[in-house]
């Protein structure tokens, strides 16, 4: 059986394709052999130039990854809780009009405290009895001034008419001191005899003496009283007995102060007690010096219901100098009302100032998480304390700074508080480690990293 002819076809022209082959070289094999080691020696330069290229870029984000700063830390802070103080609690006094003023607190009390910074009751002039003796010494010292506080200054010699006014005030009520007929006595230590014990017949005798006349006096008087702005009092009588002899809370404040600032009065106001020939042992009758920081002044009464006090005292309470207060009461019920009522009122100032806690050592103020998951805590570095009044209210401020290094102890900012005229600061530091992120985490996370080119 005969094969079909297609198979034997194909084998032919097979066999007729390898014999042109072998013919005529491919184009290949017709390129000179110079040329092909060239082209091979280029296409191993571009693969050579290629890997290098591929291998500096790898370099150059590795480095990069390696030594870019990492994208600074979440930083959360909460303020501490700020501390409220409780408002100063003043004693009310029970009496007719009463004020109170404070030097040297301005920065804590407001401005005005050195004026009058508290008072109560009326502001119309009441009868004040016995203070009336303050205003006459100092009506006696500005015409006849004593050059210290030792300084006895002219002698007085009293006469019988000057004894005589013993017994006129004896038959009035009057506190009183004997007067022999030809004691002498030095100034001073006659406006000491009239204040210390009150003495009413020392009062008249001695204004008297050093102005010839009653009228003489209270024609001076009124000159005093005009030439230092004090229009709201009115006397008619140098001792106090008269209730026509009247005055304001505000004006008394400022006969107070005049009466400290003066060197004479200033001491003899703040004696207890004193021994004076001719006078005797004679005892002040304010019995509150020396109470409560209480210096002086002076006490006046009319009878019941009508007890008042004029009075000075020094409070040490924390401030950078002692604080100054003067203050009056007018027609209070009783001596010893009143004397409480003082008392409290000073206590209570007293108390006002104080030492507030603002913070404790170690009280978590924040935290710090970093991009690569570790986390720290802010703390407080030490306990705070600020010197305060009353409900002043206090303000704290908070100042973080990125630190260089995120160890255990480092400070990285501060809490000021500030209340009045005072500010207390205290260090906010970290509390336990955080490292570096690792080599692996810098060189996964780009998106996480700064660019190390200055702007």
């Amino acid at each position: 059986m005969t094969a079909p002819d297609q198979p034997t076809d194909d084998l032919s022209d097979f066999a007729a394709l390898m014999t042109r082959e072998q013919e005529f070289p491919s184009r290949r094999d017709r390129i000179d052999p110079d040329v092909r080691r060239a082209r091979r020696r280029r296409g191993l330069l571009i693969t050579a130039v290629c890997v290098v290229l591929l291998l500096a870029a790898s370099g150059g984000y590795i480095a990069w990854a390696l030594t870019a700063p990492v994208n600074p830390p979440a930083v959360t802070t909460r303020m501490p809780p700020v501390p409220v103080g409780d408002a100063a609690a003043i004693a009310a006094v029970p009496a007719s009009a009463s004020a109170i003023s404070i030097s040297g607190a301005d920065a804590y009390l407001g401005e005005g405290a050195s004026g009058t910074w508290s008072s109560s009751g009326t502001g119309d002039p009441l009868p004040i009895a016995s203070i009336t003796k303050l205003i006459t010494a100092l009506v006696i010292l500005d015409a006849v001034p004593l050059a210290s506080a030792d300084d006895p200054g002219p002698t007085i010699t009293f006469s019988k008419a000057d004894h005589d006014l013993y017994d006129r005030y004896y038959v009035q009520g009057a506190t009183i001191a004997p007067m022999p007929t030809g004691t002498a006595m030095s100034l001073h230590d006659a406006l000491a005899t009239m204040l210390i014990p009150s003495a009413s017949n020392y009062a008249e005798a001695l204004s008297s003496r050093i102005f010839g006349s009653q009228n003489a006096f209270l024609g001076a008087t009124r000159d005093w009283l005009s030439a230092h702005g004090l229009t709201g009092t009115t006397i008619t009588e140098p001792t106090g007995i008269s209730p026509r002899n009247t005055s304001t809370t505000a004006d008394l404040l400022a006969i107070g102060k005049l009466a400290a600032a003066n060197p004479t009065i200033a001491q003899i106001v703040a004696t207890p007690s004193i021994s004076l020939p001719g006078a005797g042992q004679l005892y002040n009758t304010n019995g509150l010096l020396g109470t409560s920081g209480i210096t002086g002044l002076k006490t006046g009464t009319l009878g019941h219901g009508t007890y008042s006090l004029l009075y000075t005292a020094t409070l040490v309470v924390g401030t950078a100098d002692p604080l100054a207060v003067t203050g009056v009461v007018l027609g209070g019920p009783t001596r010893e009302s009143v004397n409480d009522s003082v008392i409290a009122t000073l206590s209570g100032i007293r108390a006002g100032f104080r030492e507030m806690p603002v913070a404790t050592s170690g009280q978590e103020v924040g935290t710090i998480t970093t991009p690569w998951g570790s986390t720290a805590q802010l703390v407080i570095g030490e306990d705070a304390t600020i010197f305060t009044w009353s409900d002043t209210p206090i303000v704290a401020t908070m100042d973080i700074e990125t630190p260089p290094t995120y160890r255990d102890g480092s400070v990285v900012g501060s809490i000021t508080w500030t209340a009045g005229p005072h500010t207390v600061t205290a260090p906010v530091e970290i509390t336990g480690s955080i490292d570096p992120p690792s080599e692996w985490w810098r060189l996964t996370h780009p998106s996480e990293l700064g660019s190390t080119t200055a702007d």
